[in-house]
């Protein structure tokens, strides 16, 4: 199973082995699964199970190893790496750690992503094990993979981009989904059926809200309350297409919206343009968060970020945020999600899927309409 070239995955070899020679690292361990399918093509749901550990060991030359439990062994074998490793897991006694320290005590530096949207996918007592038996100074990775990951290919932006236009078809139905009096579970329901429809591989996160004159949580799943003239409803989806995500939301004004969500949402609208008008290469995120925080009139304490990257998680670095000074670069895919608070009560989000590119960027989502849509009426 191959969902790219395998000289996609060479490149993807080539330029961490780069980066692991300039910070003089001999070798790097990865234990998750985004890092892990990144550089072997690995792709399956077994990863649900927290029974088995997986490891995958980056050396600086050569080829990478996967030790892995046995019951991965036939999918492994089809991707690209042909050294790969297994035990017959579970075994709590010794799941896979000598298998490990076979290769690692070759090594008293060995990196290890440690900073932040990071985490250790093994069991803590493994790891201390490693550390008594190999004493090995661990280097932090954060840097390498975050570097590697940010600036997409164009096959991963070619699939990311499929996942946007399955989305945005089915987010141009809900007007034909939903009615007032629909409990709120099942305009839900229905949009999975439809993105599945369309091609969609899975929907692992679909969240949203709805509240008059708007929603207030914007992350909870749907509960069976019925749509009401006057209400703002809001869906957002994380769908996913051969292991890519999309991450972009849409708001639906059930009825006659109030002034107040009209004139919030097109202040959204308009700091989205702002924002589609300023980014280019070069442009810091935390420049671009306060662009967007000054076009909202918005103090940056009120919120968290304004985006974040995108690809085989549902978030990945930079954040659009006034803490994170990452200079965008050519073929990073960023979403762009401002926020407002809405007169009489509530909040509203919007949020659109790019590319960055040399000059304006591309559109990875449909653009939402410069005014909201309404649903509910004849």
């Amino acid at each position: 199973m191959q969902d790219f070239e395998i000289s996609e995955f060479e490149h993807r070899l080539a330029r961490a082995q780069r980066l692991m020679h300039q910070e003089d690292l001999p070798v790097m361990l990865l234990t998750t699964e985004p890092e892990i399918r990144y550089f072997t093509g690995f792709r399956t749901q077994f990863w649900q199970s927290p029974t088995r550990p997986w490891y995958l060991i980056i050396p600086q030359t050569g080829m990478p190893t996967a030790i892995i439990p046995e019951i991965g062994f036939d999918l492994m074998q089809k991707c690209w790496i042909d050294d790969i490793r297994c035990w017959p897991a579970p075994r709590p006694s010794d799941d896979g750690i000598k298998l490990l320290e076979s290769i690692l005590l070759n090594y008293t530096k060995v990196g290890l992503p440690m900073g932040h949207e990071t985490h250790l996918q093994m069991p803590l007592e493994n790891f201390n094990l490693l550390n008594k038996n190999l004493r090995v100074n661990w280097h932090d990775t954060t840097s390498i993979i975050r570097q590697l990951r940010m600036v997409k290919s164009e096959a991963e932006i070619n699939l990311i981009k499929s996942i946007c236009d399955i989305a945005s078809r089915s987010f141009d139905k809900i007007p034909e989904i939903s009615s007032v009096g629909q409990p709120l579970s099942e305009l839900f329901r229905s949009f999975k059926i439809d993105l599945l429809n369309e091609g969609a591989d899975d929907i692992p996160y679909l969240v949203g809200g709805v509240g008059e004159p708007s929603y207030s949580d914007v992350i909870s799943p749907p509960t069976d309350r019925r749509l009401s003239l006057g209400e703002t409803v809001m869906l957002d989806t994380g769908a996913v297409y051969k292991g890519y995500y999309c991450d972009f939301n849409r708001n639906f004004a059930i009825g006659e919206p109030s002034s107040s969500v009209k004139k919030a949402y097109e202040t959204l609208w308009k700091t989205t343009e702002t924002a589609l008008d300023y980014i280019r290469p070069g442009v810091s995120t935390s420049d671009l968060f306060q662009m967007m925080s000054d076009t909202l009139q918005t103090s940056s304490s009120d919120v968290g970020r304004f985006g974040h990257g995108l690809g085989m998680q549902l978030t990945e670095w930079p954040s659009i945020a006034n803490w994170d000074h990452t200079r965008l670069m050519e073929n990073m895919v960023i979403t762009l999600e401002p926020s407002i608070h809405v007169d009489g009560g509530g909040v509203l989000v919007t949020e659109e899927n790019i590319v960055v590119r040399d000059g304006r960027p591309e559109l990875l989502s449909k653009r939402a309409f410069s005014d909201i849509p309404i649903i509910g009426l004849p």
